[in-house]
């Protein structure tokens, strides 16, 4: 097998064996931050907390069960990530932070991932006393006096921003993207956990067995799916006029300008469940009052509860997923700059003028892939609960589908791509 061959040749180099065992140490550290709870929880009234509130058991899936455990990680890397997307946001508000992020540069990037850190504290403290002062409210957590509460917001704030350097520290130090690397293993972490109430389920229940061999044949369909489309592109064709100075001759060389198919991301996804979840989470504070507005709360509620039996929260995360995908890829992909870009590098594309005719065809072009892209994240979201439906199956929920999949498969994909990368650089420093 080659990968495995890949593998072992990484790990006769020394240096590459030292950035592995150097992540492996890192998130050995993060497992044992989301197994450190805060004092006074209540286990019975966490569970039933989670169940009722959904947006919070999404949460739990990225931590790797740290906020089921009310861990000092509890909040995992969600502040950080929260702060990115604003400020990306804020960069089609302000011109002078888009220039910052589009023109300057690393230099700018720089800059622009120092604001996003700084900006991540206020964000991880707010989050805390938000969350603490909820669970509070729930009876999940005893109450707390001010020095406790200050003391725990101080320290979950704290296991957030540490949490944020070490995915720092893998990205300077290790191999791929620091911070993915750590989603990524809170996502996973709890398969061995999956695997042991599988087999649990069959032993006592035998006639599962087909069940569960066509949820896995399930599986490895969709995961092919999202490996081949995570990995199309459309390559527009790219042409460089020559330019003579002196007795040379440059430019004149012909390339390609890759478009992704889902050049959002798994971001839609996001967005679209933050938006469903929190009328659910509004509509079960409002039921409680009673009355005709807690009637009309409970129902919203019920009407866009992932595990209800309606089919209003399949429909309405489907067409959410949809518009975000192009809303998101208009604020973080902009076709007037790229033709711009390539007006001023002597580029063209064969058959269209330069400037506004370039970016009007790049426009229709990501428009085509948008659609298909789009859909296509809308599928890969609703696809959890409905294989859950029909399989009954609930434990291995992110090997079918949704944001969990989506960012599994595009950390494997970047991990390897940079491990090769790191391997050819030692092999042509043989010659």
């Amino acid at each position: 097998m080659e990968w495995l061959n890949k593998l072992i040749q990484a790990f006769r180099i020394k240096e590459l064996r030292n950035k592995i065992l150097f992540i492996l140490g890192i998130l050995v550290i993060f497992r044992l931050m989301a197994n450190i709870p805060i004092p006074g929880i209540s286990v019975v009234n966490l569970k039933a907390f989670l169940v009722k509130f959904q947006v919070f058991g999404l949460l739990d899936v990225f931590t790797g069960g740290a906020l089921e455990r009310l861990s000092i990680a509890m909040l995992g890397l969600g502040p950080y990530i929260t702060s990115v997307i604003i400020f990306q946001l804020l960069t089609m508000i302000f011109p002078q932070l888009e220039r910052m992020y589009k023109e300057e540069g690393e230099i700018g990037r720089q800059k622009f991932n120092q604001y996003c850190r700084i900006a991540t504290v206020p964000l991880a403290a707010l989050q805390a006393f938000g969350m603490l002062s909820l669970l509070q409210r729930e009876k999940v957590i005893t109450p707390l006096s001010p020095v406790e509460l200050f003391t725990s917001i101080l320290t979950i704030t704290a296991g957030c921003i540490f949490l944020m350097w070490l995915g720092e520290l893998i990205s300077e130090k290790g191999i791929g993207e620091g911070i993915s690397l750590l989603i990524f293993a809170g996502i996973v972490a709890r398969f061995p956990l999956n695997i042991w109430s599988a087999g649990i389920d069959i032993k006592t229940n035998p006639n599962k067995i087909p069940t569960y061999l066509f949820f896995f044949l399930i599986a490895l369909v969709i995961i092919a799916g999202v490996v081949i489309v995570n990995e199309a592109r459309r390559n527009i064709p790219v042409s460089y006029a020559k330019r003579v100075r002196g007795t040379r001759v440059y430019g004149g060389v012909a390339t390609y300008l890759p478009l992704s198919l889902n050049p959002a991301g798994v971001i839609p996804i996001i967005f679209a469940l933050a938006i469903i979840l929190f009328p659910v989470m509004i509509g079960h504070f409002l039921s409680n009052i009673g009355g005709p507005i807690g009637t009309f709360a409970q129902s919203i509620a019920n009407f866009l509860n992932p595990q209800g039996d309606s089919f209003g929260y399949i429909i309405c995360l489907f067409f959410l997923v949809l518009i975000f995908t192009y809303f998101y890829t208009a604020v973080t992909f902009d076709p007037k700059t790229i033709a711009d870009n390539l007006q001023k590098s002597g580029g063209f594309i064969p058959g269209i003028r330069p400037g506004r005719k370039t970016a009007e065809f790049l426009q229709f072009i990501l428009n085509r892939l948008l659609l298909f892209g789009g859909i296509f994240l809308g599928i890969i979201a609703i696809l959890p609960p409905i294989v859950a439906k029909l399989t009954e199956i609930k434990t291995f929920s992110f090997l079918i589908g949704g944001t969990s999949l989506l960012i599994i498969v595009a950390v494997i994909l970047d991990f390897w791509r940079k491990l090769n990368a790191q391997l050819e650089m030692y092999e042509y420093e043989k010659f």
